[in-house]
């Protein structure tokens, strides 16, 4: 997508008055919310940001990606290979996350559980769509790294498996 088909996309957008929009063409994949007095629109798989204010009359600027900010090291950091050996679940959709089949039902896994290839871990609610995840290796849950209820983004860990072997 060129930056002339984004500028358009937008103003269709601020026209027509919507909020939020997702758009997936191969591996390109687009988000935009519209919130306050500036949006941020962020494109998958390409280090750029555009910021682009909330009227009819838009021209997105093309900014470099942020550098990392550096986390606060852990008291006891994990040894390079105990972290190798899991198995991240990543989430494979923008939602929200729910660790069971209704409110008031038990999760599908806890932590110290053995799951199969293929066995349900969570759920991922998208624009009122519930999308069951499967575990894509045998093993043992070691830790589940979001709460239930909680928004999560593209590629964003869920789970860590121990695998089986």
């Amino acid at each position: 997508m060129n930056q002339k088909e984004l500028k358009e996309l937008i103003e269709f957008l601020i026209e027509k008055d919507i909020a939020e929009f997702e758009l997936e063409r191969g591996d390109v994949k687009v988000r935009i919310k519209r919130a306050g007095e500036h949006t941020i629109v962020h494109s998958q798989g390409d280090p750029r940001f555009f910021a682009v204010p909330a009227v009819p009359s838009l021209a997105p600027e093309v900014h470099s990606a942020p550098a990392a900010i550096p986390a606060a090291p852990a008291a006891a950091p994990a040894p390079k290979e105990a972290q190798e050996q899991f198995q991240m679940v990543k989430s494979p959709i923008v939602g929200t996350f729910y660790e069971a089949p209704s409110p008031g039902a038990p999760p599908f896994v806890k932590v110290g559980d053995m799951v199969e290839v293929g066995q349900v871990l969570c759920i991922v609610e998208a624009m009122k769509l519930l999308n069951e995840i499967e575990s894509d290796v045998a093993g043992e849950i070691v830790k589940k790294l979001v709460s239930n209820g909680q928004p999560i983004e593209y590629g964003q860990e869920l789970f860590a498996i121990r695998p089986k072997g």
